[in-house]
């Protein structure tokens, strides 16, 4: 009796496994939810939809995009959502990362959601307002210091990309200037074309074709080597600021919880989407690099990030009361 008994329990739990495959490799059965924590019409927003409509395609199900503004609200709804691969969280790096450094009391933990594959990373350019009276971010910095705390500069909000690059310039630059946050990148760049904020740290996406319009000028780019379309256009190291570094990357992710087969089954798909030769065209055409990593790649990016960002958060004591 006791080995029909040991028997039966085997038996059991490889039918749960079997089942759990099977249920794994149907998905997905129903619609698809992907939450991107920022409003519409910022690079996140036009990235997500570009994937997202390659995942519907690749699934035959549909994928539906919702824009929840405030990072912190997205987020945690995602943290919320049932395991199952229905509710996905499409982000830039704060929610993700930064968050945790900032905030006492965050709604969810970051570290709890599952990475599953960076979608794409970017350049951050160097764009100020068109009148502002500089052409290269060494007349940027002498114009600053003869102006101390006059200067401001944009961000998407506190811990953003944005504001981290601008607080990494103040640290090498010797500068001060006056933070002014916004809800999303688009509100930001308006501002500047308007000429009510001086300097944004923005994706090239955005940014490229204001400054091919004639709307801002843009001092430099954040990469490490000079970009495409804005070949003349030097980096902050070749503009006298060694080191300086500053591109925004996005990532998908899930709530805590789910399965690893299931996340290795939406990585390997998102990872075919990204790397089809149409989707990677779109995406180049954004200034857009696809990231197409493995989860473990991903984590691995994220602690990256964390200890190059931390430095700049704890020496212009930045934080979220």
């Amino acid at each position: 009796m006791r080995r029909i008994g040991l028997l039966a329990a085997a038996l059991t739990i490889m039918a749960a496994g079997f089942g759990a495959a099977r249920a794994q490799n149907a998905y997905p059965t129903q619609p698809v939810r992907v939450i991107i924590p920022f409003p519409a019409g910022s690079t996140t927003d036009t990235l997500t939809r570009i994937v997202a409509d390659g995942l519907g395609r690749k699934w035959g199900k549909a994928m539906v995009v919702e824009n929840i503004p405030g990072m912190n609200i997205g987020a945690e709804r995602v943290a919320r959502a049932d395991p199952d691969g229905y509710t996905l969280l499409a982000s830039p790096p704060s929610p993700l990362t930064i968050n945790k450094l900032l905030y006492r009391h965050l709604p969810y933990d970051p570290d709890k959601l599952v990475p599953i594959t960076l979608l794409a990373t970017v350049p951050n350019v160097f764009d100020v307002r068109k009148d502002l009276p500089v052409n290269s971010v060494k007349e940027f910095i002498a114009y600053a210091k003869s102006n101390p705390g006059k200067l401001t500069y944009a961000s998407q909000g506190v811990g953003s990309t944005a504001q981290l690059s601008s607080a990494l310039l103040e640290q090498m630059a010797g500068i001060k200037m006056l933070h002014v946050p916004y809800r999303g990148a688009l509100p930001a760049l308006n501002d500047v074309i308007a000429g009510h904020v001086d300097m944004f740290f923005d994706t090239a996406t955005t940014s490229v074709p204001m400054f091919r319009g004639g709307q801002v000028k843009i001092l430099a780019v954040g990469s490490t080597k000079r970009i495409q379309g804005l070949e003349n256009v030097p980096t902050m190291e070749e503009s006298g600021l060694p080191g300086f570094r500053s591109i925004t990357w996005f990532a998908l992710a899930a709530p805590p919880g789910t399965p690893a087969p299931l996340i290795d089954k939406i990585n390997r798909d998102t990872v075919e989407v990204l790397k089809d030769p149409q989707v990677s065209e779109k995406l180049h055409k954004l200034q857009l690099d696809p990231g197409a990593t493995t989860p473990e790649e991903t984590r691995k990016f994220f602690d990256d990030e964390l200890a190059l960002w931390g430095k700049v958060i704890a020496q212009a004591h930045i934080s979220v009361q």
